[in-house]
């Protein structure tokens, strides 16, 4: 019952879109009709010259008018190509366990089955309709003769009977309904297992059915239509004429989205609403626990990509299995989190990536087209665009990075004149060193405001041990005590810091030492990413990814432009990483949820990005320097750069 209520929803909106589609065509044609009247009533003698005359010549020329203005706006709206996912495209061949799985599917929820798969770089399933012809669907490469059935599946037509054909003229074609594609997250076939990709795909596969009804399909095409027609009239680089003609287009596309949008999103809903429905018979529990593991892949592909590719992406190289490296990810955060206990058991098993003839090879597509994406990368790997193995991904791009950034760093030290020596009676060190960038960052005034909450303190515990009290004098003697063995910052805090502190001499954050150091770090930035030389376009690109051309990408950034503070505290942080792998003994590493760490002794170094922080913010570099004593981290010694 449910089914039937969502497809009766569903068609009955569709027919709202197509009746506001048959009113535009009544709008164009009502001109025209005036003008055939006024034009027989002329011819039959009903009305003679005079202002009827003048009427039938004005209604005439308005209707020729309205009808190529009409004609425009249809021609537009039928050959614009409507906009289409990237993905990448899956065959039978390359997977035909898939299909299988897929297709049976189908046909336990008694729908057709999707026409093809593609994979897209996300953690999201749907069906998109490729039928127009610029996309390339089967029907319209398919031989005459031939077509796609219901199911997805190339089927032989009618042929008109001997001798009702025409001598000579070729046989005509016929466009049968081709299904949906069905667009699966890769992601997914890593992460889930088998049955829980089943689970989840059900509900999408089921959409199918009501897509077929020829009322929801013209209603879609149309309203893509003229989704189209908008994308087309608001694209630049057009002459004069040529904006003038397509802005009136778009606004008539415009006026017609706007009439049809709630029919169109309350026709969506009762598809899915219907789909959700049918689906409900197809393994309901699975899809419970399977529901919960796309929320986890959503995490886990999040921080993979915003912590661990995007540094690489920066560098000029990709990360070749990304959607393997989400099951590192999340087996890393099942190890960390107990909420995440129970997930490590999955894996022993069926993967669903097991249903792909060569997942490497697919993994290595879907990586390469996630950094175009969310990135902007090339289409194509080249010199300054190559792979990089997870492996490899220490010595590659980590430590690059690191050194990268931190000879940037000594770049712009050299350009504002910092002394490489913070002694002038000692000569200058035969290369660049961490103390440098400590002796430059250090404020003053931070340092007599430690030093004057360490005296405040020590006062405080020596005045609560003179008045008597017992239980004051404990505290007292703990706090003398511990200030003399160095406590934290938050033990300073509580031991008087913050009554020592005026709150007028709070350096401002955007001033201090580091502001004209963070400043010319994002012109330095800016100035390298505006000298990169332009990626030349993939040979053999298609019309549709001829779409995704550089000025629109990335299409989905995933992370907005870094502040100069957060630059400094980056190229700072990279800058301790090299001194610590060059003078303690480290080495880089790669975490799956953070990205970039330093191993100490096979360990990773924890709590150092606060440290740098309090340098670049507040000037006090007494914690980091702290840090580094006990690391065994020289910062006197030079280190080597790229």
């Amino acid at each position: 019952m449910g089914v039937e209520v969502g497809a009766r929803a569903a068609r009955s909106r569709a027919l709202a879109v197509l009746r506001i589609r048959s009113r535009a065509l009544a709008v164009a044609l009502l001109p025209a009709a005036v003008a055939v009247v006024l034009l027989a009533a002329t011819a039959m003698g009903h009305i003679g010259g005079g202002s009827w005359a003048a009427a039938r010549w004005a209604v005439t020329g308005l209707a020729v008018l309205v009808l190529l203005c009409a004609g425009a706006v249809a021609l537009v709206v039928a050959r614009a190509r409507p906009a289409m996912s990237p993905t990448v495209p899956i065959t039978e061949a390359s997977a035909p366990d898939l299909y299988r799985l897929v297709r049976d599917l189908a046909d336990r929820l008694e729908v057709p089955a999707p026409s093809a798969i593609a994979l897209t770089p996300d953690c999201d399933s749907w069906l998109e309709d490729r039928t127009h012809r610029a996309h390339g669907t089967p029907a319209d490469t398919a031989a005459p003769g031939t077509g796609t059935g219901p199911d997805g599946a190339r089927a032989e037509l009618p042929t008109p009977p001997h001798g009702t054909a025409i001598q000579g003229a070729r046989p005509p074609r016929r466009r049968a309904p081709v299904a949906p594609v069905l667009v699966i997250g890769s992601p997914f076939l890593w992460w889930m297992r088998v049955g829980e990709l089943r689970a989840v795909l059900a509900p999408v596969v089921a959409g199918t059915g009501p897509s077929a009804h020829p009322d929801i399909a013209a209603a879609r095409r149309f309203v893509r239509g003229l989704d189209a027609a908008v994308a087309v009239a608001s694209a630049p680089g057009r002459g004069p004429l040529a904006r003038t003609v397509l802005g009136g287009v778009g606004k008539v596309a415009r006026l017609l989205l706007r009439s049809c949008r709630v029919h169109a999103a309350e026709m969506e809903r009762g598809v899915a609403a219907a789909a959700a429905e049918r689906a409900q018979s197809v393994d309901y529990g699975v899809r419970i626990v399977a529901q919960e593991q796309v929320g986890l892949a959503y995490a886990g592909w999040d921080r993979l990509l915003t912590r661990v590719a995007l540094p690489a992406w920066r560098m000029g190289r990709w990360p070749s299995r990304l959607d393997a490296g989400v099951v590192s990810a999340l087996t890393e955060l099942s190890r960390r989190d107990r909420l995440a206990e129970g997930f490590a058991s999955r894996l022993g098993e069926r993967p669903a990536c097991d249903l792909l003839e060569e997942p490497g090879a697919v993994d290595e597509a879907a990586s390469l087209l996630a950094a175009r994406l969310f990135h902007g990368g090339p289409a194509e790997p080249g010199p300054g665009w190559a792979p990089v193995a997870w492996q490899e991904y220490p010595d590659e791009v980590v430590d690059r990075k690191w050194r990268m950034d931190a000879a940037r760093l000594h770049r712009v030290l050299d350009a504002l004149g910092v002394s490489r020596s913070s002694d002038p009676t000692v000569g200058d060190p035969k290369g660049p060193t961490l103390g440098r960038v400590l002796e430059h960052l250090t404020d003053p005034e931070a340092m007599a405001r430690r030093a004057a909450a360490e005296v405040g303190a020590g006062s405080a515990g020596a005045g609560r041990t003179r008045s008597g009290l017992t239980e004051s004098g404990a505290d007292g003697a703990a706090g003398a005590d511990g200030a003399e063995a160095g406590l934290t910052d938050a033990e300073l805090a509580q031991a008087g810091f913050a009554a020592a502190v005026d709150p007028a001499d709070v350096v401002d954050a955007q001033e201090g030492p580091g502001g004209e150091l963070a400043a010319r770090l994002s012109a330095e930035v800016a100035r390298e990413e505006a000298a990169a030389p332009p990626r030349p376009a993939p040979a053999g690109q298609g019309p549709d990814e001829a779409l995704w051309d550089d000025g629109v990408l990335p299409l989905f950034p995933l992370q907005p432009p870094r502040s100069g503070r957060e630059l400094l505290a980056d190229h700072v942080t990279a800058m301790v990483c090299c001194a610590a792998v060059d003078t303690a003994g480290a080495s880089p590493g790669l975490d799956w949820l953070d990205g970039p760490s330093l191993l100490m002794r096979g360990e990773r170094a924890a709590d150092l990005t606060p440290r740098v922080l309090t340098l670049v913010e507040d000037g006090d570099p007494e914690p980091l320097r702290r840090w580094l004593a006990e690391l065994g981290v020289r910062p006197e010694k030079p280190v080597r750069l790229v």
